[in-house]
């Protein structure tokens, strides 16, 4: 990878020249950093550039748990592999809190206060004086309980703090060719599990067989969601609509989803949509914006 202080191109748009000058100039003042990573888009930016001016004073750590599926955890050591950072894994037990498991709306604020909680005293065993996480600045603007507890626990947000929005942090990434700048957002597979339903390890496992099967089978991205009722909904790339409902596939996929455990099965003609679940919360009933959710 070029040093970073070269990679600023002049295609960019001068808006985002200065936010990436901002960005370096704010990493680059941390004495050490701790990266909540995921493997993502946004993570993977955040731990390449600290990695780039920190050097080994930069360390990437991942949550592992029920929820993070094996796709997720295979491309999250690729990724801290391609940028060379040393990569941790931490055991969390978020599906062991009752709060986490009732799966209200705020499901994510007690995933990340687990996560985060762990991630705190890590940081301090290896003499990191930072935690830091991917949320951009787009992220300001959705409902993301999770934010809360970056706040709680004095989580930076770089790429939020710089105003680096979701596109502009894919051209950061594609400069720094990292090979996720165009991976589709994958949140963990309790984001498909409907509010009101309660995650549990059993659930998330059929989740994440049955969306196995459809990206074996060359579906992505794709989400299999989880309604009362055992229902199954899937959502896939409008495009990839016609060759999903042809039927020796339909029929292979009946099969497949019912021997899991989904009594009902349903696609969505909408085609995939992120934070499609949050259709279903009444919007009073949310507190105020702020976390992560697919």
């Amino acid at each position: 990878m070029r040093p970073l202080e070269q990679l600023a191109s002049d295609s960019w748009p001068r808006e985002l020249q200065a936010k990436w000058r901002q960005l370096l100039e704010l990493v680059g003042s941390w004495s050490g950093c701790l990266v909540a990573f995921s493997g993502g888009v946004d993570s993977a930016t955040v731990a390449a550039v600290a990695w780039g001016l920190l050097g080994s004073r930069a360390v990437a750590a991942t949550g592992r748990s029920p929820s993070l599926s094996q796709y997720q955890r295979h491309l999250a050591t690729e990724v801290a592999q391609h940028i060379g950072i040393h990569h941790l894994w931490v055991e969390t037990s978020e599906v062991e809190s009752a709060s986490y498991r009732a799966n209200a709306p705020d499901r994510c604020y007690h995933c990340k206060r687990e996560l985060y909680g762990k991630l705190l005293p890590l940081a301090r065993e290896l003499g990191l004086p930072v935690v830091a996480n991917g949320a951009n600045a787009d992220d300001a603007g959705d409902y993301r309980p999770g934010m809360q507890a970056a706040e709680e626990f004095q989580v930076r947000s770089p790429l939020l703090e710089c105003g680096i929005t979701k596109p502009e942090v894919r051209l950061l990434a594609q400069a720094m060719q990292l090979p996720v700048w165009d991976e589709p957002a994958s949140p963990c597979l309790s984001s498909r599990v409907a509010y009101g339903l309660e995650v549990t390890p059993e659930r998330l496992s059929r989740i994440e067989q049955a969306e196995a099967f459809l990206r074996a089978r060359g579906f992505w991205p794709v989400r299999v969601r989880l309604h009362p009722g055992e229902l199954a909904r899937v959502e896939v790339p409008l495009e990839q609509l016609p060759r999903l409902l042809e039927a020796p596939l339909r029929k292979e996929l009946v099969e497949e989803l019912g021997r899991l455990g989904f009594r009902f099965l349903t696609v969505d003609l909408q085609g995939l949509r992120s934070g499609s679940l949050n259709q279903l919360v009444p919007l009073l009933s949310l507190p105020s914006p702020s976390g992560d959710s697919d």
